[in-house]
């Protein structure tokens, strides 16, 4: 019986060490960094400025790659596929990660699924025009908008921030706007400046980052822009329309909770670093501070949000 306890004791003893050193040398290679959307736009923007920092807390190489399509749902869908080992993340966007499964009849995933370490910014939409457009402002767009039924006008995804605020802000407005999906921010510039449609319903964040280029019109959300302080709310307008975007970063299901933590506490200090805080402001983003729990917590209350506006709207999937 002695020889059986002491035994016992061994492997408990063994499975504990074992354990530790594993938990102390998470992580002890490169952690790759997945980015469901095009170069050049706002998920793009953060995980770039996140890079550096996030290598000198974690003291191993972050690599960016891209997955994009389906607005995110196809690094997603690959997110669920994935060995929950910490060794990839990726980078998510709310609403898209709730709305895609809630209109969809096989997004790939379910949100659910997607587990957020850390939610670390909000950008609200943004109705912006060429910046030589003869559009000069938001009363100038409804008035055009209403001669022109269907104007085209660009987003990034569908459905998406962009889409839905493209629709709600058509219902406030009374106006018919014919939404154009591209495959992220970065790809729907362009087709602005090149005349393939007539305004965009991006993010602050992209009218922060062209202003030489590019007309913003309105913001919506509930006060105005740090980085566009001359550039009035919907609400100041007249119009009950308040929309944008979440982002963060995800572990697969059945990542470890030592890993999670690991992720979230360096997520954490890189979204306190000065510096960081500096350029995210500057290009437009609203820093956020949501942990492991709070972001689960957002992720729940916004998921009642949108079903109720889905269903509203006639998107819900039946």
């Amino acid at each position: 019986m002695k020889k059986f306890f002491l035994l016992l004791s061994l492997t408990i003893f063994c499975i504990a060490t074992v354990s530790g050193i594993a938990l102390a040398k998470y992580p002890e290679k490169a952690i790759t960094y997945v980015i469901c959307f095009n170069p050049g736009g706002e998920s793009d923007i953060t995980a770039r400025i996140q890079q550096k920092p996030l290598e000198k807390v974690l003291g191993v190489p972050i690599i960016m790659v891209y997955k994009k399509g389906g607005g995110g749902a196809v690094g997603w869908s690959e997110l669920t596929r994935t060995k929950p080992d910490g060794y990839t993340i990726f980078g998510t966007n709310l609403p898209h990660i709730i709305v895609q499964p809630l209109t969809r009849k096989n997004a790939g995933y379910k949100t659910e699924q997607i587990h957020n370490v850390y939610i670390f910014e909000f950008t609200p939409n943004v109705l912006a025009v060429k910046k030589d457009s003869e559009i000069k402002t938001l009363k100038d767009f409804v008035e055009y908008a209403k001669k022109h039924p269907n104007l085209p006008v660009g987003g990034s995804g569908q459905p998406s921030a962009n889409s839905l605020g493209t629709v709600e802000f058509s219902k406030v407005a009374n106006l018919k706007l014919n939404y154009i999906s591209f495959t992220g921010s970065g790809a729907a510039v362009p087709a602005l400046f090149g005349g393939h449609v007539k305004a965009l319903m991006t993010y602050t964040s992209m009218a922060a980052r062209y202003p030489d280029k590019m007309r913003a019109l309105a913001v919506a959300a509930e006060k105005r822009a740090k980085a566009l302080p001359d550039v009035p709310t919907f609400k100041e307008l007249g119009y009950n329309y308040v929309e944008g975007a979440y982002r963060g970063a995800a572990v697969p299901p059945g990542t470890p909770e030592n890993v999670r933590k690991v992720l979230e506490k360096a997520f954490e200090k890189v979204n306190h670093d000065p510096t960081v805080i500096k350029k995210m402001e500057d290009l437009g983003f609203i820093m956020e501070y949501y942990g492991e729990a709070e972001s689960k917590k957002l992720v729940d209350k916004l998921t009642v949000y949108y079903r109720n506006l889905l269903k509203e709207l006639g998107l819900l999937k039946k």
